[in-house]
């Protein structure tokens, strides 16, 4: 049964305490402390700590290895702005290891976090633990004028955090609602700067994918600090992630920096804790069925599994809301145990008549437009005709936008007559006559 989850209602990931907490390899600490010092140049275990995104403790614990080891030394002096704290540098001996740890892997800075220990943050996060209200989904497309039959469908499916398939005729709205869906969801999550699997980093936090909430204050000199989660973390609204037509297969596996010796997440473990949007489907270079088939082992059991460049394959969670949108009948793009694997399909048609109407009334008042009778009588009973009374949702915004530049041209105020609708109306369609070899 699924839980209500408020928008503070995430269990934050808690910070570690000791070096044993951090479920690492030593020498991969103790490397990464090393190259982050001689990259960012800093000194004090404060400035440290907050380079590496660990608490002060831990950092200390580092440090003190390093020390031992006689890869870092006090530098003997202290500084008065920063709480009289004794400075440390790497010796030569230090130097020389956080120039052969470089060689290995480019990453310093943030610590990474153990992919098992990510996984457990996950499930504390899951998309599944959401529950959203219909007053919710209707808040979120109160742009969007939908009957409410489709709310029905729309709500278990969202609540669920199952995969969704969208499909009817183009220009009704697919794209709208699925960015509808993403607003609806109004808490947080934490999303890791980045993971450890084997040895391997591999960095998930994105901020083109991830929008980061207000951060908390942390005074990094207090001896309590104010952080109350795991500092490796980033708060973020709940991501999405939206690919269309340029959507690959290999998007979806991990990008290997040869360079750098590190990995970026794939798309779908981006979007973990949030929906993953693919648009248009249909119009890739992949055909949908290769598509759909890479994500029957995700959907069907909530993992994916991912490659090192070494060939290695690893599991990873799959905790995504995963929605297809598509203008294709799905029984011409995917045969039926493809489509079984998509537990909701749900059918958008285009506006009848009177939901047309609406649609055209409240996008004119929003562009300040004066609706005129004439106009609409002469667009419902002249034009629609020619197309056998097909409406659709995007035509209300085309039409007047085209009303709209008509009349910026002619230096004439906004309006709407018979004559404009006629001049818009030709730029909506191109005939089968007008087409040349």
């Amino acid at each position: 049964m699924n839980m209500q989850v408020t928008p503070q209602g995430v269990q934050p990931p808690p910070p570690p305490t000791t070096i044993e907490d951090m479920r690492l390899s030593i020498v991969m600490m103790r490397d990464i402390l090393l190259k982050t010092i001689f990259r960012k140049n800093v000194d004090m275990v404060s400035e440290i700590a907050t380079a590496i995104c660990l608490p002060r403790t831990v950092t200390q614990e580092l440090v003190d290895l390093a020390r031992e080891q006689r890869l870092l030394e006090a530098t003997g002096t202290m500084s008065a702005t920063s709480g009289s704290e004794m400075g440390y540098q790497l010796t030569d001996a230090g130097k020389a290891r956080a120039l052969d740890a470089l060689a290995q892997s480019e990453y310093f800075g943030p610590m990474p976090v153990p992919l098992a220990v990510y996984a457990e943050q996950v499930k504390r996060q899951s998309i599944r633990n959401i529950q959203i209200t219909r007053d919710q989904l209707t808040g979120a497309m109160g742009h969007l004028v939908l009957p409410p039959s489709l709310l029905d469908q729309l709500g278990p499916a969202v609540s669920a955090g199952r995969s969704i398939l969208m499909y009817g005729p183009p220009g009704n709205g697919k794209s709208s609602i699925s960015n509808g869906i993403r607003d609806a969801m109004g808490d947080r999550i934490y999303v890791p700067m980045a993971i450890e699997y084997a040895g391997q980093v591999i960095t998930v936090y994105d901020p083109i994918v991830h929008s980061k909430a207000e951060a908390e204050a942390d005074d990094p000199n207090s001896l309590r600090r104010r952080r109350t989660f795991d500092a490796r973390y980033v708060r973020c609204e709940r991501p999405t992630v939206i690919t269309g037509g340029e959507l690959t297969l290999d998007m979806l596996d991990l990008v290997y920096n040869p360079t750098a010796r590190t990995y970026q997440a794939s798309l779908q473990l981006k979007s973990t804790g949030g929906i993953f949007i693919v648009d248009d489907l249909g119009r890739q270079v992949e055909p949908p069925q290769n598509l759909v088939n890479r994500w029957i082992v995700p959907l069907e059991e909530s993992k994916d599994i991912l490659a090192l460049q070494s060939g290695e394959k690893f599991e990873v969670p799959f905790d995504t809301l995963a929605i297809f949108s598509t203008n294709f009948h799905p029984n011409k793009i995917f045969d039926q145990a493809a489509l079984r694997r998509i537990f909701y399909k749900i059918k958008i048609d285009g506006p009848n008549q009177a939901d047309f109407l609406k649609i055209f009334a409240m996008v004119a008042r929003k562009k300040q437009i004066p609706l005129n009778e004439p106009a609409l009588v002469h667009l419902l009973k002249k034009k629609y005709p020619e197309i056998d009374n097909v409406y659709a949702n995007y035509q209300p915004v085309f039409l007047i936008d085209q009303m709209i530049s008509i009349c910026e041209f002619e230096g004439i105020p906004y309006q709407m007559t018979p004559d404009l609708i006629d001049r818009a109306w030709a730029n909506m369609f191109v005939e089968d006559s007008e087409i040349v070899n």
